[in-house]
């Protein structure tokens, strides 16, 4: 069992295709093909199921994947625990990044990391689904948004500030409002990535109770993706929360216009969530790091936090000691807005 048999395994899981893996290695398929098969033998038992329209992990399949991951990062520390910083970070990494995050805050930095790193190299999804880390081959994950609880470690970078918004078409239709009361006359776009018209509402910090409180309003419209999301509110199709960054460019633009700033929903959480790895490959580790400093800028401070909306597991990166288990945060019983990010119920807010 060679090196260059489990890094041809590895990138043929991760890509779910032999002739793709053969192109990004510089290999051909077949050499790609006998590659897997002799490592099959050696190993007395089948990793990959193929089909003539697929190839897929057997459960054998993943979980030496996850061996050979170790294996293949401890390797590459043990390789340039002596150079890292010459000539920057190589090989291929692939994250997933909400949509409105990658396209308004990553890509437009990444030319200045890539020059840093230019034999690294990233393959970005942008999507605003949960990824399945382990089956889908990521090496890490942005997540804007309540955490399931899970066996994967979550790096918290901080906490995403809330905004209001509007089209000014539609306030000059409907009126601006002011007050909770006057949203008996408005109505929201609602986001539910089951499309569920349940649990549509404003949300919005209530000091004399001390948390988040849901305050029904009517909604025409459901989406379950930020461009929607964003695109319905432009169309004047009703109020919107959703984090400050992703609402910037239509602020600029003046497509969307803020309202009611005291009633803002609750800032969402941001992790950075990987595998449980006893070593993360150097371009791992430093592209998490790089995330975290780009990002970092667009979240709120400390106490701009109203307390007690943070759950203990859900404390600002800068109070983390350490990475944990990706687990959820605890609502808070009195608040319908808590019970309604619940993983079970998926976040009715977009992740950006």
């Amino acid at each position: 069992m060679t090196t260059d048999e489990l890094r041809i395994f590895s990138r043929v899981a991760e890509l779910a295709s032999f002739s793709r893996a053969a192109d990004q290695l510089g290999l051909t398929r077949a050499r790609v093909s006998v590659a897997v098969q002799q490592l099959e033998e050696r190993l007395g038992t089948r990793l990959l199921q193929r089909t003539t329209r697929s190839v897929r992990l057997t459960e054998d399949g993943m979980r030496f994947l996850e061996r050979c991951k170790d294996y293949l990062a401890e390797g590459e520390q043990l390789a340039t625990m002596f150079r890292a910083n010459i000539g920057g970070l190589t090989g291929r990494l692939r994250i997933d990044l909400p949509a409105t995050v990658a396209r308004d805050l990553v890509i437009p930095r990444l030319p200045e990391f890539l020059a840093r790193h230019p034999a690294l190299e990233l393959g970005i999804s942008t999507t605003d689904r949960r990824v399945d880390l382990v089956n889908e081959g990521f090496d890490c994950v942005l997540r804007v948004g309540v955490l399931d609880d899970s066996e994967l470690i979550a790096r918290p970078l901080g906490f995403m500030r809330m905004a209001n918004a509007a089209s000014p078409a539609y306030l000059q239709a409907h009126g601006t409002p002011h007050a909770l009361a006057d949203l008996a006359q408005h109505r929201i776009v609602h986001f539910a990535q089951t499309l569920s018209p349940s649990d549509a509402g404003w949300e919005y910090f209530d000091a004399a109770q001390g948390h988040y409180r849901l305050q029904p309003v009517r909604t025409l419209v459901t989406v379950n993706g930020t461009d929607a999301y964003n695109a319905a509110a432009v169309a004047g199709l009703g109020l919107i929360q959703a984090p400050v960054s992703g609402l910037l460019p239509c602020f600029a633009a003046g497509t969307l216009v803020e309202v009611m700033p005291a009633f803002t929903a609750r800032p969402m959480p941001v992790s950075l969530v990987y595998l449980n790895r006893r070593q993360l490959a150097p371009r791992v580790a430093a592209v998490m790091d790089w995330l975290g400093e780009i990002l970092s800028p667009h979240f709120v401070q400390d106490g701009e936090v109203p307390i007690a909306s943070i759950a203990p597991s859900a404390a600002p990166a800068g109070r983390a000691a350490s990475p944990s288990r990706s687990v959820p945060h605890a609502s808070q019983r009195a608040s319908p807005a808590a019970d309604a990010a619940a993983p079970r119920r998926q976040s009715r807010r977009p992740p950006s």
